[in-house]
């Protein structure tokens, strides 16, 4: 009986073994910290637009299948981003500014992770963002998603 279970369970782990992708060797250091710094000067430039009050600047950064986790209604798409978020981009002082304090890119180099503190105008950080962002086929870098919350009081 105990034979005939073992063969039973490895039989229902093989499938899901031979489907498990192989692992991505990791390319040299450098290579990494070259995508890391892109990724930093990129969310460095995103963040720029709000400060200089520019939304069609802003627009431009978002992928055409971006998802934005604004609470728990997502917005689907850069319209639905940019007509939400036209609001903070009123009048002549940014509401908020962020910036990245840690940035991660996976091995392959076309997808990365960018998280920081977000700070109201008098400089309190009231809440951390985590984006995500895909290298575009010909260079540069796009938001696919994007998420904020609230720092604990």
């Amino acid at each position: 009986m105990t034979t005939r279970r073992h063969a039973l369970l490895a039989a229902t782990a093989l499938p899901a073994a031979a489907g498990a992708a192989p692992a991505q060797p990791w390319p040299p250091a450098e290579a990494i910290a070259r995508r890391v710094a892109e990724v930093t000067a990129t969310e460095q430039a995103f963040a720029k637009t709000m400060a200089e009050r520019d939304l069609a600047a802003f627009r431009r950064f978002l992928a055409a299948d971006t998802i934005w986790l604004n609470g728990r209604q997502p917005l689907n798409g850069p319209e639905a981003v940019v007509a939400a978020w036209a609001r903070f981009f009123d009048g002549p002082t940014a509401p908020f500014s962020w910036a990245p304090d840690l940035v991660v890119v996976l091995p392959s180099g076309d997808l990365a992770q960018s998280s920081g503190p977000v700070s109201n105008p008098a400089g309190v950080v009231t809440a951390r963002f985590q984006s995500v962002w895909r290298r575009k086929a010909g260079g540069g870098w796009e938001i696919v998603f994007d998420q904020g919350a609230e720092v604990c009081r």
